[in-house]
């Protein structure tokens, strides 16, 4: 299909790169290098160590990180949530959910390029070992030509064997995020029997990374995740993406040395197509495919360096940069965006910096009302539930926040909440007849551990129908 105000091919967009005539056309990607490529390494060794390490980290016992969604149990950097701040889960993803509203009308897909854990783990461990052991994407291709004899048998055993013991690592790891690093040694020290469970979920996660890394790589970004499609709609003329400058590069031609050269820059040496992990030419301009690696930027500053031209024909760059040679300005969408991701970022503060260490609830024992009490007394019996979301265990005593009446405890006077514990109890608020004005009366109820104040709790107290002054 060609473009008819520009005069352009986009029979392109008609077809992802890595399908050809129905069949999936495997990637053979250049191995890159480049000072972006060194920056990727760096960022992403980073990333791994702090992946793999984080399971062992442990404050007060606890992990320092576990989204434990069988019990229903979230430790986010030490602290505890549990059912009860789902609220706090939901204005925590709407802001992030902003974020990337934000960031990708601002940067484009630089998130999945340089930090996305399923380009880093199959850029920068799979892809690196598959280099190591089948050589470059010239070496992986003929070795995948060749017949079976001893060179490829070897070969590919060891990259799948390869290639099956990190993604057993990275399932162990994984697992550990959701049911602890504890949950997942015990497999190995109280053995099969004990955690069959875990088992079968190291099994099944183990089997999908193996699968991922083995056979779909790329078909995760272009078929499976959604982003890449939100783009479209998210970016904007004024975008920083991986952009080719078409002003500059066109009309493409070969080099040819000591040529006086009346063409574009783009010596036409498809570098940029054959180090793309998923096979696009970015001189087409954006694609959905692109994931933002920047391999081709580093290629291409390469060729251009080798035959003496400038550096940059393909950059981070938006569109009008490119066409009209505009900087970045901020947009009234950008604006907008930013204001609104302030005021969730501002709201999600104050709820975690306000959060209680012990979410409790009080209710007046249902089908009871009021109790006529001696010396002209009125009570109410209540009902107490306290969670406990610290490491460690507390002493809750209970005492009203009104001179006008008094808590007396059904059994001990401290209620012993045990760490990351429910526990319950029940009262009585003693009040003076004459104290009553209506027929519900608001009292608060502080929580006191070791004397300091944690909580407090507000209920309503029931008075006779029928009150005298």
């Amino acid at each position: 299909m060609e473009n008819k105000e520009d005069g352009k091919d986009d029979s392109f967009r008609d077809s992802i790169a890595t399908i050809k005539d129905g069949k999936r056309a495997w990637i053979y990607a250049q191995k890159p290098k480049g000072k972006l490529y060194n920056k990727r390494t760096y960022l992403s060794l980073a990333y791994l160590i702090i992946f793999f390490a984080l399971p062992f980290v442990k404050v007060a016992g606890e992990p320092f990180f576990l989204i434990d969604i069988p019990d229903r149990k979230f430790i986010l950097f030490s602290a505890i949530f549990w059912p009860q701040d789902t609220f706090i889960f939901v204005l925590g993803m709407l802001t992030f959910i902003v974020f990337i509203i934000l960031f990708t009308v601002v940067f484009g897909r630089l998130f999945c390029g340089w930090a996305c854990p399923q380009t880093i783990f199959m850029e920068m461990v799979f892809r690196k070992i598959e280099y190591w052991i089948e050589g470059d994407a010239s070496h992986q291709k003929a070795l995948n030509k060749q017949p079976w004899n001893t060179e490829k048998v070897i070969k590919k055993t060891s990259k799948i064997s390869a290639f099956f013991l990190v993604s057993f690592i990275i399932a162990n790891t994984f697992l550990a995020y959701i049911i602890s690093m504890d949950s997942v040694l015990a497999l190995y020290t109280e053995g099969l029997a004990k955690n069959s469970g875990t088992f079968i979920a190291l099994l099944i996660f183990t089997s999908i990374f193996f699968f991922v890394y083995l056979w779909f790589r790329e078909q995760v970004c272009l078929v499976v995740c959604p982003y890449g499609r939100l783009q479209g709609v998210l970016l904007d003329r004024n975008s920083i993406i991986v952009a080719y400058d078409y002003i500059r590069g066109e009309s493409r031609a070969k080099f040819k040395k000591n040529e006086v050269r009346t063409s574009g820059d783009c010596i036409d040496c498809a570098q940029c197509v054959k180090v793309c992990p998923t096979g696009i030419d970015i001189r087409n301009g954006t694609q959905l495919e692109c994931i933002n690696c920047t391999a081709c930027i580093d290629v291409c500053n390469h060729m251009m360096d080798s035959v003496g031209l400038p550096q940059g024909l393909i950059r981070f760059d938006s569109e009008n940069g490119i066409a009209n040679k505009q900087k970045l300005k901020l947009t009234g969408r950008i604006k907008a965006y930013s204001v609104v991701l302030l005021l969730l970022i501002g709201v999600l503060v104050t709820l975690l910096v306000s959060r209680d260490d012990v979410a409790t609830t009080i209710l007046r024992t249902p089908g009871l009302l009021f109790q006529e009490q001696p010396n002209n007394q009125i009570s109410n019996l209540y009902n107490i539930k306290m969670v406990n979301k610290t490491h460690s265990k507390l002493p809750i005593t209970l005492k009203l926040e009104s001179e006008s009446g008094e808590i007396k405890m059904v059994g001990n006077e401290i209620i012993n909440v045990e760490k990351e514990s429910v526990a319950s109890s029940e009262f009585f608020i003693y009040v003076n007849r004459a104290e009553i004005t209506k027929r519900k009366t608001k009292f608060k109820v502080g929580l006191y551990s070791e004397g300091k104040k944690i909580a407090t709790v507000e209920t309503s107290f029931l008075g006779p129908i029928t009150v005298k002054r």
